[in-house]
């Protein structure tokens, strides 16, 4: 160990780093470094590192063996771009560590990326419409207007960020009957920032059947409370403002085909399969996140020919993005729907 370094331990020190990047990354930004970095945690407290000035490059070489096979309290094996992911933040934290003379300097290069192909880079998953259709009716039946109802109804109607719905108040809605809309706002000084700040506020449409279920939801199921800003927010808990992973557990638990009686596709035991418990729903392989509904929205746009420029204000992402990250379209898709464009064809 050098005696230069100042003695600190690994969670305080992610502590340190999340506290000093809060004013420059988003809420869900935050909660992904911070989920990354608690596996590094449960590796330091495994293998008994409670000091950052005794890491080492071989530390890290073991950490991402270690890591890619799945290790950490409840974590599984991961895809490479995954653990790419995971490293290049644990580099960013170790950036910091360096700055406040907790690890040697240079110890960020030691992390070893793995490389990934352009394909890799991509996630496949996606919640098809006709899924979403399913979803929707089941809930628009049987737990009208509830939470759940109105977390996904507006996710697919808007295509709208987990981080973006959880921002919004009952101030920010305009549910008259004639042109019902909401309206997504950046208020980082009260605790709902937007992914991209002020370019991502917008109003977007909504359709009168949203604005009623909405309407519903506000006079009936909705806990009447305030944040710890005074603020009223739409989606609400006992507690307050739902949080980023209350909306993203919503998903989870909801896109299970099980949860709404439709057995279960991966020939998995019901009665004793773990995913059929709440805290476990993301482990069913047919569970999405909102990414996945996200994508979902896009896909089914470019399937209707929407514009892209009008899916991209919409959503509020360029075009690059949506194509790369977003639409699902098979090639076949994108080369049938452009033979409609070319003459004699």
């Amino acid at each position: 160990m050098s005696s230069d370094l100042e003695p600190l331990g690994p969670v305080e020190g992610v502590r340190m780093y999340l506290d000093a990047r809060s004013d420059e990354l988003s809420e869900h930004t935050l909660d992904a470094q911070r989920y990354r970095l608690e596996a590094f945690c449960q590796w330091c407290d495994e293998f008994g590192l409670e000091n950052l000035n005794d890491l080492s490059g071989r530390d890290l070489y073991q950490y991402r063996v270690w890591r890619r096979e799945g290790n950490g309290e409840g974590r599984d094996e991961i895809a490479t771009v995954t653990l790419r992911g995971q490293l290049a933040t644990l580099r960013a934290f170790l950036r910091f560590a360096e700055e406040i003379e907790a690890v040697p300097e240079g110890l960020r290069n030691d992390v070893p990326l793995p490389s990934v192909s352009g394909g890799e880079n991509v996630s496949n998953t996606t919640l098809e419409p006709e899924r979403v259709g399913e979803i929707l009716t089941f809930l628009n039946r049987y737990q009208y207007a509830s939470r759940n109802h109105v977390t996904l109804l507006l996710m697919w109607h808007t295509g709208a960020r987990a981080g973006g719905l959880r921002s919004l108040d009952l101030v920010d809605l305009d549910l008259s009957a004639d042109h019902p809309g909401i309206k997504f706002r950046h208020r980082p000084e009260t605790g709902t920032p937007l992914k991209n700040k002020e370019r991502g506020e917008r109003w977007n449409a909504i359709s009168p059947r949203v604005a009623r279920i909405l309407e519903d939801y506000i006079d009936g199921p909705r806990e009447d409370t305030t944040d710890e800003h005074g603020r009223n927010p739409l989606i609400t808990t006992s507690y307050g403002r739902a949080s980023v992973s209350t909306l993203r557990d919503t998903l989870y638990r909801v896109t299970r085909p099980c949860w709404r009686g439709a057995g279960c596709p991966h020939d998995r035991d019901i009665e004793t399969c773990e995913a059929t418990q709440a805290v476990h729903a993301s482990k069913c392989p047919s569970s999405r996140s909102p990414h996945d509904v996200r994508s979902g929205r896009v896909t089914a746009y470019r399937r209707e020919e929407v514009p892209r420029r009008v899916v991209s204000d919409r959503l509020n992402a360029s075009e690059g993005i949506l194509d790369e990250h977003y639409d699902r379209r098979s090639a076949r898709e994108k080369a049938e729907q452009r033979r409609d464009y070319l003459p004699d064809l």
